[in-house]
Order: C-alpha cells, then sequence, then structure tokens
C-alpha cells in the first residue's frame, strides 16, 4: 500500500512539474509543429514566433525563410539572438543569428537557405547578452 501511495505521488508531482512548464511555453509557431521556449532574463513577457512558408517550384515543394518574433520588452534591445528551426528529433535543420533591434516589439530573421516545411517540428528562439 506504501509503494503504491508512493508511486502515485510521484506521479502527481511529476505531473504537476510537466505542466507548470508547459503551461509557461508561450512561444507559437505557425501550425507546422510545436515549440520550445527560453526564459529571456532580459525581459518578463513571453515571445510569439511566426513564419512564413512559400512556394519554391525549385525543390518542389513549401520553404520556410523568415521567422518572425513579437513580444520584445526593452529589456532585450540590442541583445543576440539565434533562432533555430527543428525537426521531430531535435535536430537542427537552420539556425539564424543577428541582433535585436534598439527599438520596438518584434524582429524578423531571414533563414539561407530556406528550411525545408514539411521538416520543420520546432522553433527554438534564444537570446543571449
Amino acid at each position: 500500500m506504501k509503494r503504491v501511495i508512493g508511486i502515485l505521488a510521484a506521479g502527481v508531482l511529476t505531473f504537476g512539474t510537466v505542466y507548470g512548464f508547459a503551461a509557461s511555453l508561450n512561444l507559437n509557431t505557425d501550425t507546422l509543429g510545436a515549440a520550445q521556449s527560453v526564459v529571456a532574463a532580459c525581459q518578463s513577457g513571453t515571445l510569439t514566433a511566426t513564419y512564413t512558408v512559400t512556394y519554391s517550384a525549385a525543390e518542389p515543394g513549401y520553404r520556410v525563410g523568415t521567422v518572425t518574433v513579437d513580444g520584445l520588452e526593452a529589456g532585450c534591445y540590442s541583445k543576440d539572438y539565434k533562432i533555430t528551426l527543428a525537426d521531430s528529433g531535435d535536430s537542427s535543420l537552420g539556425e539564424a543569428t543577428g541582433t535585436t533591434p534598439a527599438s520596438g516589439t518584434s524582429f524578423s530573421a531571414t533563414f539561407s537557405p530556406a528550411v525545408g516545411a514539411a521538416a520543420v517540428e520546432s522553433v527554438a528562439v534564444v537570446i543571449s547578452g
């Protein structure tokens, strides 16, 4: 009986922790997959990432070429960023780096070459500095 109660308590604790983390993931993607979120010490709000999908006759197929990040706060102005598009195995399909703007609430990053949209399962945004 004690063993069953211990297992149930561990399950509740684990679920509560995972649910709490999942509830804090407010970085969104544009219907192709899941999201990852990194808590940026430079701001209290959450970021939203959307990406543009365009058709490429040369490939052929749909490609992700631009990711736009919204919700930027003043504490994260002029800091380095890295945006990673990843597949289902969390392997990087492409990265874009740069510096966040000195003002405004959004910025865009261009992926060159563009990434095959069918393979994109997650978007990760890291702001550091």
